[in-house]
């Protein structure tokens, strides 16, 4: 591919922003691994790098694999590729070491530049559209490390003054119908996105912005935790074996209030700033306690489908959610800030056709016991999220950047 070529350009930007982003770590950091879905930093580089060389370079004549073990040790699930190291030992790899990989990184990115070509072009925007999602998840994961570590470190420093208080937030009416959703462009789209398609919505109604935390706050002091109503079996069941009773990263004070882990270490929390790192079963119990519902993922997209991603994203560097800014009157924190949870199950569209070969794997296999979030989060990098993009986790996955929307049925016209 020649060297000046868009998409070549985007490669290497995108590679210098997953360095800049461990660039705080110390060599300590990069190795850790605190549960299950959290991996360490170094293991992100790694894998990330792996992808290309999988999915590109090793088709190619001339090249050659720049450690063979590799193929095993940072393929994340694909069976189609081969076996793979268990992701629950992922924090037990000291080898290679991170100079190992960092070597890694740099000989892949130089085998790009001379070995991919023009028919590797939609091999090599997935890679990259690949990277962005392991960046916010790089963001994620070394809370979640930090976090575990009595000395609470500092990722970034940073000097976060008060937020202003929200406007009220308002149940703004959108119009039901038949109406498109799923990706309908042409640029790059995953294969979960597919096809455009249409759906019946009935009238319903959105929040105007996220839920805020001292608006979560309320529901915490009102006993929500302790009450079996509110809540969904599972996450009742959840609740019992958990013991939890605040989201994750709140911790009380003595004296009374709450400090909240970030990025930026242990801070005050912020009661107008939205609530951020509730799983899918404290959501939909919020919303019961304030008489609402969570939106499905197709009210979501329409509602959302004009409108410029335009919030608070990776590039800023601030990885604590904003303040609605958004008059009572708009939709506002539709993109970045916090992804939102839906009342979606992660399933496939009609005729859904996921990508041809082993990176078919990337998407489809995971179509059951998952829920549907959408508009991106403050650890998303913003060119890498629209209105159609389908985010899935588990009901219980709180360590994620997750907000909530509230909706309810509107007015038939």
């Amino acid at each position: 591919m020649h060297e000046g070529s868009t998409l070549l350009g985007r490669f290497f930007k995108v590679r210098e922003a997953t360095q800049s982003l461990v660039q705080p770590l110390a060599l300590e950091d990069m190795v850790v691994q605190t549960m299950a879905a959290v991996s360490p930093p170094k293991w992100h580089l790694a894998h990330t790098t792996w992808f290309f060389e999988t999915f590109i370079l090793q088709q190619k004549k001339g090249y050659r694999l720049f450690e063979p073990e590799f193929r095993y040790l940072f393929n994340s699930y694909y069976e189609g590729v081969g076996p793979y190291f268990p992701k629950n030992k992922r924090g037990t790899l000291s080898r290679p070491l991170v100079s190992e990989v960092m070597a890694y990184r740099a000989y892949v990115e130089d085998a790009i530049k001379r070995f991919a070509g023009e028919e590797d072009a939609a091999s090599l925007e997935l890679g990259i559209q690949h990277e962005q999602q392991h960046q916010e998840l790089l963001l994620t994961d070394i809370l979640h490390i930090f976090s575990k570590n009595p000395l609470t470190p500092v990722y970034k420093e940073a000097c976060l003054p008060r937020a202003n208080e929200p406007p009220l937030l308002s149940m703004l009416p959108f119009e039901g119908g038949v109406r498109s959703v799923g990706y309908a462009g042409k640029g790059f789209a995953f294969d979960n996105e597919q096809p455009c398609h249409e759906v019946l919505l009935a009238p319903y109604r959105l929040s105007s912005r996220l839920v805020s935390a001292g608006e979560y706050l309320a529901f915490m002091e009102d006993g929500a935790y302790d009450d079996p109503l509110l809540w969904l079996s599972d996450g009742w069941d959840w609740l019992k074996k958990t013991g939890v009773r605040a989201p994750l990263y709140w911790a009380r004070l003595p004296e009374g209030g709450y400090e909240v882990m970030t990025l930026h270490g242990r801070v005050q929390l912020d009661l107008h700033r939205p609530v951020c790192h509730v799983n899918y079963y404290e959501a939909d119990a919020f919303a019961r306690w304030m008489g609402k519902r969570l939106p499905t993922e197709f009210e979501w997209e329409v509602a959302a489908a004009e409108l410029h991603p335009s919030g608070h994203f990776m590039e800023e560097g601030v990885y604590v959610p904003f303040a609605s800014a958004a008059s009572k009157e708009e939709l506002g924190q539709a993109f970045g800030d916090c992804w939102e949870w839906t009342s979606s199950p992660y399933v496939p569209y009609p005729r859904f056709r996921p990508f041809s070969g082993a990176a078919g794997e990337y998407n489809g296999k995971f179509m059951v016991n998952q829920l549907v979030l959408k508009g991106g989060s403050l650890g998303t990098p913003k060119d890498h999220i629209r209105a159609s993009y389908r985010n899935f986790f588990p009901a219980e996955t709180c360590w994620q950047f997750s907000g909530i929307r509230l909706a309810d049925e509107g007015a038939a016209s």
